[in-house]
């Protein structure tokens, strides 16, 4: 799964990144937990790239009740085509969502040791993401949730899921909705999480109230 994740770098270093015009109301995160509004990245109708905030909690445009996103902040790569919650969304509205960092924990001997797993110098990756939009007679939420897939061999050892990231050079094609989802199910490639660095860090990141660098400390327990 992926239930906390970063997104560190610089306002400049995103939207070059991303090939972006602007960014919405930015600010570096160390601690991101589901129930918030993330960056995702969008393909407008003209072919540019958009950002824009999105709930992090996917909530289906059918959805009676939008308290279904405590449970779809994740969408399984092995599922997309059966899940109503997220099938359409594969289809059609697929997003990247921007990160430098996710967080797992290793389960020890009746204790937990966090990881920090980023690229080397904590460098900017995109999560693949699909998003919705549901509204009632009171509000509108435009959602999104982050696909994951079995772990690679050497996250494994620390966590049986993880989530799928996108290759830049797949961008476009991730966010080009006429490509079709057999065109794009090659797009979530191993490949990319071999540069993956595994950092233990303290228990600090343990709460979503804390968000600052030390979260990032390196300790091992």
């Amino acid at each position: 799964m992926c239930g906390r994740f970063n997104l560190i770098a610089t306002e400049l270093e995103i939207i070059e990144h991303f090939c972006l015009p602007c960014l919405p109301d930015y600010q570096p995160d160390y601690n991101i937990p589901p129930g918030q509004k993330i960056i995702a990245v969008v393909k407008l109708d003209n072919s540019s790239n958009s950002a824009v905030n999105l709930h992090w909690g996917l909530i289906p445009s059918w959805s009676k009740d939008p308290k279904i996103a405590r449970h779809t902040f994740n969408a399984k790569a092995e599922t997309l085509n059966e899940k109503p919650s997220f099938r359409q969304a594969y289809q059609q509205r697929r997003c990247l969502i921007p990160a430098t960092g996710f967080y797992e924990w290793q389960v020890t001997e009746g204790d937990k040791q966090p990881y920090h797993i980023h690229q080397p110098d904590n460098a900017l990756f995109a999560f693949a993401g699909l998003w919705d939009y549901w509204e009632d007679q009171q509000k509108s939420v435009y959602s999104c949730t982050i696909i994951t897939t079995v772990a690679q061999a050497k996250i494994k050892t620390i966590h049986d899921r993880m989530p799928v990231i996108i290759k830049p050079d797949f961008y476009d094609c991730w966010l080009d909705k006429s490509n079709t989802v057999n065109e794009i199910a090659d797009y979530m490639d191993y490949n990319v999480y071999q540069t993956l660095q595994l950092t233990p860090i303290g228990l600090r990141i343990n709460s979503p109230l804390h968000n600052d660098k030390e979260c990032l400390r390196e300790e091992k327990r």
